[in-house]
């Protein structure tokens, strides 16, 4: 959805305007890349944008400091952030103003985290490892919640939340799992199959959080896993006695990344594809208001509704 709001924009944009996009919109190179060669312009701080300019917040979210930033400088701000992760902004701001405590599992450089943080960093720890546990400061544990971030591992995540409920009994779950769906479905695939492979290949870029998460399960259960961007990262020397194969994709690699790869495998090593379909993810989700009522100045019609 977020890709597909930048590429619906850079469609709509006068001869003389241009796009900003705050962070990368998705972490994949390919991505990325495509839509800097359309003309869309990333930046990592809203100081870089002209005043009046456009500019997309990204998939991943930002804090309420960065949309007044923005505010500030005119500019016009379109939302792609990823709705299950606005879900925990708001599960977060809820906690907040009943006076809760909130602990947020996950990596704390990253940009999800930073902006679900922002959102009330006075109510917030974040917690890493289990380690983390002994350095919070909890002032009443009944009124506590633990959040996590949407791209986690689940197996680390539940490591920690194992720990947090030990170390406090009484701290509430999220009412419903925040970790994406995409990533969860995945994940479950690679833990139950890798296993039955000689090698796991993942697609998607090094800094993809969900995507160093699949290759980490499959090296877990002792699979040689492999990411790689596309195609061109496969190695000859990595398929001798190989009988099998996993592929898999980290939540934002294009499936023709993938389609690619496969084809590689069929063509070059005689491969007979089987897909595994224990998993539907026809979920779907508007596009924000914000491009509608920016599309709709520029009597543009959404392609789209929903994706």
């Amino acid at each position: 959805m977020a890709v597909d709001i930048v590429d619906q924009l850079l469609d709509a944009l006068k001869d003389d305007e241009k796009l900003y996009v705050f962070h990368e919109i998705v972490h994949n190179q390919h991505v990325v890349g495509r839509l800097r060669e359309r003309g869309a312009i990333f930046v990592e701080a809203i100081a870089e944008i002209p005043e009046n300019a456009i500019v997309v917040f990204s998939a991943h979210g930002v804090s309420p400091a960065i949309r007044e930033e923005a505010k500030s400088r005119n500019l016009v701000a379109i939302d792609a952030t990823c709705p299950l992760v606005t879900k925990v902004h708001n599960e977060a701001i809820r906690y907040a103003h009943r006076d809760w405590q909130i602990i947020l599992i996950g990596h704390r450089n990253h940009q999800e985290v930073l902006g679900t943080m922002g959102e009330v960093p006075e109510h917030i720890q974040i917690v890493e490892t289990p380690e983390d546990i002994s350095t919070l400061h909890i002032n009443d544990p009944t009124k506590l919640v633990y959040l996590t971030q949407t791209t986690l591992s689940t197996d680390d995540a539940d490591v920690i939340i194992s720990a947090l409920k030990k170390s406090y009994p009484e701290i509430k779950a999220p009412h419903t799992d925040d970790i994406c769906y995409a990533t969860t479905n995945r994940q479950a695939v690679v833990r139950d199959s890798a296993s039955d492979v000689d090698l796991v290949l993942v697609v998607g870029s090094t800094n993809s959080s969900n995507s160093l998460r699949l290759t980490e399960i499959a090296e877990t259960v002792g699979t040689t896993a492999h990411l790689i961007d596309d195609v061109h990262g496969l190695k000859s020397s990595w398929f001798t006695n190989i009988r099998s194969v996993l592929v898999t994709a980290g939540a934002s690699a294009p499936d023709h990344l993938v389609n690619e790869i496969i084809e590689h495998l069929i063509k070059h090593y005689a491969g007979e594809l089987t897909v595994n379909q224990d998993f539907d993810e026809g979920m779907t989700f508007s596009m924000p208001q914000s491009l509608h009522t920016f599309l709709d100045s520029r009597n543009v019609t959404i392609q789209g509704n929903k994706q």
